[in-house]
């Protein structure tokens, strides 16, 4: 499991920015290997945004960003934010087994 997190700080049009965050989470959706996300939005700042990504693999999730249809639907994305994207894995996957954790 990897986790992919995208701080966005909008500087074009809000509703525009919305319209186009939600085609891109139906096309994420529907890609192999998806495994969840959700969005927040910064308390103080209402312009700045972090998304956070569960996927099943780096290669899942490399092959969904690289296709076509991404690269289409995330250049609408690129006039109205300044984004910060990372990839991360998880050092404490064995803590949260569920042994780990005291479950019986």
């Amino acid at each position: 499991m990897v986790t992919f997190v995208n701080k966005l700080t909008v500087h074009g049009d809000p509703d525009e920015f919305a319209a186009v965050r939600a085609r891109l989470t139906a096309y994420m959706a529907a890609q192999p290997g998806y495994a969840g996300h959700r969005t927040l939005r910064h308390a103080g700042d209402p312009a700045v945004h972090l998304e956070i990504a569960e996927w099943e693999s780096a290669a899942a999730h490399r092959a969904a960003v690289t296709s076509e249809e991404f690269q289409r639907l995330v250049a609408g994305l690129r006039p109205l934010v300044t984004a910060e994207p990372a990839l991360y894995e998880d050092e404490d996957e064995d803590a949260r087994a569920p042994e780990a954790l005291g479950a019986r």
